[in-house]
Order: structure tokens, then C-alpha cells, then sequence
């Protein structure tokens, strides 16, 4: 068992935003760096229920200088590895899985990061991890969310079924579910139990269903609204909106849903779509925060941590959000060019990403405006 060691870098998490930062690492030459993973590579997605799939599609197109919107590295399409547009979660860890062997990352399994300590004058951080600590000048958090569902947004919440904890929609008992959230995982819940014959009923607070933003990080991707649109004509899927559900009880039928006016009781237990609180909490203290979002530089650096990098879904700069792999991609070599130019490595290798669309530098030009 290893007690102390000295690295460069140390990235936290084996997901799509830790696997493709070290591909850039280790494009770049750098060597003295490790991944460290509390479970499996690509953990978050081998959990995932299993009939999930991404709402991005997958098409390999980067032989027409075009990426594949799920790839995480130059010269890869995970469409192209499996034959599958829309995949599922363990389909992509399949594509994680291959590239980090490809690769040859240095990633190290079955390992916790227990705490996270900066140490003066810039000099780096201490990460207190399962099987000791190591001193590393830089750390690239890649921990992401699925992992830390939010199953705590109102009073009797515990009794609920988070959907992040469930298996396969088929285990499920019951002909009748009520959802409470309608965003991406809450409707993708509604149309698995409808495929199954199930009657569903969804509540939100707002009704992302009828939103007309082109940002799919605000409203239902168009491979989600289609699915419901098809399903909501069968009369399984009932759409309740603009309530917002302030407690759950256990009552003789069942459960008792209450919101400020209505009361519903479902005879199964509801299903959380409620998202995901993050990773961040772990090192909070390391980040100041603004509206729940961690503030940073413009090179995706802790604004009161220097050395300490945040990549992958809960990367946020004002009202860009980065919470698609084919949005959060674009950060990777902005990260891992920082950090070279610190160490005195020549990053002119990045030039390649940045004529592939993964060296997003200006956000000015993120816009989802549409004229059509």
C-alpha cells in the first residue's frame, strides 16, 4: 500500500470528463499524473437503468471533420464502435473502457478520495485518498453527478425511489407511478413504465415539456419530446405542471403526494426525477459559489484555489452551461493547456484540437439563438 507519492497531476474520476482530460495529458507528454476511480471506469454510466440512452446521438462523421457529439477524443465515434445511435449507459462505459485501455491511462481503481487539502503558497494539494496520500501541484476534478442524487428536496423524500436507483424499469411492480420531476430523467422514466404498459402521471414545478429554449440544457432534448409526444397520444402518460410537491407521507393505500392545493395517492412508490445535487460538496471549501455554481476562472480554475481545475457537467461560466458531454468536451485542452504551460511543456499539439472544436476559449460565441 502506497502512503505518499508525488505527482504533477491527479484527476478524480474515471468518467467521460476524467478519461478525456487524461487522453489530452498524455497527448501533451505528460506522464507524471494518475486517474483515480472509487469503482469501475465509467462507474456513473454502468449504473445508469438499463434502458436509458443518451439523448445526444452518436453518427460518426469526424472523417468529415465533424465529431460524434458522445466522443471524448479526436479520431473516435462511439457510434462507430457499437452500431447504436442513441446509447445506452453501459454501451458507453464499453467506449470508455476502450479508449482508456487504448490509451494506456494511468487509472487506478477502488480508490477514495477522502479529502482534499490546499496547501500554502500556491505549492499544490494533499489528496487523502483509501490507500494513503499523495502530494500532486494539480488537480483536475472530474467526479461528476450522477453519482450524488438529490434525494432530500422536500419532507418524506426518503420514501421515494430515486431514479439513479433503479436497475431496469421492468423490475418495478405496479400499474400506476407517479413521477415528481419532469426534466430528462424524470420523462425517460415516464416513457420506460408507459412502453411497459404502466399508467404514469409526472409533476412539475414548471413545465419543461412546453419550453421552446433551444438550449437543451434548459428544456427536453427533440429525441426526448419525440418519445413523449408518441407515448402522451396512448393516454398512459398524464402531464401535471406548474405544482411544485412540498412532502410525501405513507398512508393505508399507499403514499399520500402532497402539494400546496392537491393531494394524490399512489399505490407504488413515487419516483424521484429530482437531478442530481453533485460532487462538489466533498470540496466545497475549495470553491466560492454563486446561485449553487462554483465560480471560476476562464480557464475553469477555482477562483480562491489555485491549481485546482473542474471539468465535465458541473462546469458553468454565467448562462453557458456545460452539462453535455458535446459541450464539456470543448473545455478539456483548455484545462490541460493551463497546466502544461505551468509545467514548461510545449502545447503546440493542441492545435489539432483546437481546429476539431475541442479548444473552446471564447464563450462570446455560445449562442443558441435560431433563425429558422
Amino acid at each position: 500500500m502506497k502512503t505518499f507519492e508525488t505527482l504533477d497531476v491527479v484527476i478524480v474520476g474515471a468518467g467521460a470528463a476524467g478519461i478525456g482530460c487524461g487522453v489530452v495529458l498524455r497527448d501533451l507528454g505528460i506522464t507524471n499524473y494518475v486517474i483515480l476511480e472509487r469503482d469501475r471506469v465509467g462507474a456513473s454510466f454502468l449504473n445508469w437503468p438499463a434502458e436509458m440512452c443518451f439523448i445526444t446521438p452518436s453518427f460518426p462523421s469526424h472523417g468529415f471533420g465533424l465529431l460524434d457529439l458522445n466522443a471524448i477524443t479526436l479520431k473516435s465515434s462511439p457510434a462507430l464502435m457499437v452500431q447504436r445511435e442513441h446509447l445506452t449507459g453501459k454501451e458507453y462505459a464499453f467506449y470508455l473502457q476502450t479508449i482508456a485501455e487504448h490509451f494506456q491511462l494511468p487509472i487506478r481503481t477502488e480508490i477514495e478520495v477522502k479529502n482534499l487539502k490546499s496547501l500554502p503558497q500556491e505549492r499544490g494539494f494533499i489528496i487523502t485518498t483509501s490507500e494513503g496520500e499523495i502530494q500532486s501541484r494539480f488537480v483536475i476534478w472530474a467526479a461528476g453527478e450522477f453519482q450524488y442524487p438529490n434525494r432530500n428536496p422536500f419532507p418524506g423524500a426518503q420514501l421515494c425511489l430515486h431514479n439513479s436507483q433503479v436497475q431496469s424499469w421492468k423490475q418495478l411492480e405496479g400499474d400506476e407511478f407517479y413521477i415528481i420531476g419532469g426534466y430528462e430523467s424524470g420523462i425517460d422514466a415516464a416513457i420506460n413504465l408507459s412502453l411497459l404498459g404502466k399508467k404514469v402521471r409526472v409533476i412539475d414545478r414548471a413545465s419543461k415539456w412546453l419550453s421552446t429554449d433551444p438550449d437543451p440544457s434548459i428544456s427536453l432534448s427533440p429525441y426526448t419530446l419525440q418519445r413523449l409526444e408518441f407515448l402522451y397520444k396512448t393516454g398512459r402518460i398524464e402531464l401535471i405542471h406548474d405544482v411544485a410537491v412540498e412532502e410525501v407521507k405513507r398512508v393505508k393505500k399507499g403514499y399520500a403526494i402532497q402539494s400546496k392545493s392537491d393531494r394524490w395517492i399512489s399505490p407504488t412508490v413515487p419516483i424521484l426525477g429530482t437531478g442530481f445535487t453533485g460532487s462538489l460538496g466533498l470540496i466545497a471549501d475549495l470553491f466560492d459559489f454563486s446561485n449553487g455554481y462554483a465560480l471560476l476562472t476562464d480557464k475553469d480554475e477555482s477562483t480562491i484555489s489555485p491549481g485546482l481545475f473542474l471539468v465535465g457537467s458541473q462546469v458553468r461560466h454565467g448562462n453557458v452551461i456545460f452539462c453535455f458531454i458535446y459541450k464539456f468536451r470543448q473545455r478539456f485542452a483548455v484545462v490541460a493547456n493551463a497546466i502544461a504551460q505551468r509545467l514548461a511543456i510545449n502545447t503546440s499539439v493542441l492545435e489539432a484540437y483546437r481546429q476539431a472544436g475541442l479548444f473552446l476559449e471564447d464563450l462570446s460565441c455560445c449562442e443558441n439563438d435560431c433563425v429558422c
